[in-house]
């Protein structure tokens, strides 16, 4: 980091990209590795109470679930400040007046609706030709007669929601494909009908996090990875965005972004953020 790098602007709160900005997964998503820098600022913005949270692109399970498996490798966040596609998916249902979504994911994410409240079906299940919604999540045993409901579905006039739209994320083994984004292509392709997106880089997700965060969106640092995902919702939202190179973009690659992807200021690693912020 140079010695005149410098905040671009207010930071009253912070959202945090998890695999590539805090963590690094393994491909299925069985183990985890703390990113140099992650524990010790998080508990500098615990002690200075600086709001945060953490939004993943990952919905496989709920933050019940997560959570202590994140504290477990040192990773001091608590699950009300863990976020999922899910939680906004649940908010998004709600407001939309859904009363049935078909699922195409793990039980792990049919549970995160349900603990929000909205009812789910599988494939398959008594009641799975009414849902009045599709979601797709993270779904790694996805078969044909998963996307052959989900299409149905769709071409029956049910809302058609996706957790993530992004190709890929970082892993310990590098990048790995998401299962949320070739699903829903598989449906699009055969229904002729785009998914709505709950996630990242979604205006629905930077509206959660604002309201979450409890502050204006112009003065919400978003710190993440990934040009296409993280920073596009910051430029969109009008949010701050800040650039890691420690999981899928180097500093080289975010110089060559577009104006629309651009990070407000790139940083090696979020032990940075912790000098930046003066704590």
């Amino acid at each position: 980091m140079s010695d005149d790098a410098k905040l671009p602007g207010k930071v009253s709160g912070i959202m945090f990209d998890l695999d590539g900005t805090l963590i690094l997964s393994n491909r299925r998503l069985g183990s985890y590795q703390v990113i140099p820098g992650a524990v010790e600022l998080l508990t500098a913005l615990q002690a200075a109470g600086i709001p945060y949270l953490a939004l993943t692109n990952g919905s496989a399970y709920p933050a019940a679930k997560q959570g202590p498996r994140l504290r477990d490798v040192g990773l001091p966040i608590p699950d009300a400040n863990l976020f999922t596609p899910n939680s906004v998916a649940a908010r998004v249902f709600a407001q939309r007046g859904v009363e049935q979504v078909l699922v195409l994911g793990t039980q792990g994410v049919a549970d995160a609706l349900s603990e929000d409240g909205i009812a789910c079906v599988m494939p398959g299940q008594a009641g799975a030709e009414n849902a009045d919604a599709v979601y797709v999540a993270w779904h790694p045993d996805c078969n044909m007669d998963d996307i052959h409901a989900a299409c149905g579905r769709v071409m029956e006039g049910a809302h058609f929601f996706t957790a993530s739209d992004v190709p890929f994320f970082a892993t310990q083994e590098g990048p790995a494909f998401g299962y949320s984004c070739a699903i829903s292509g598989a449906i699009a392709r055969v229904t002729g009908r785009e998914p709505e997106v709950t996630g990242k880089p979604s205006a629905h997700a930077m509206g959660f996090v604002a309201e979450q965060l409890g502050v204006p969106v112009s003065e919400v640092a978003v710190v993440g990875d990934d040009p296409r995902v993280e920073t596009e919702m910051a430029r969109a939202g009008g949010a701050i965005g800040i650039g890691v190179t420690t999981g899928t973009t180097s500093r080289e690659a975010w110089a060559a972004c577009e104006e629309f992807c651009r990070p407000d200021l790139v940083i090696g690693g979020v032990a940075e953020l912790q000098v930046l912020l003066g704590l």
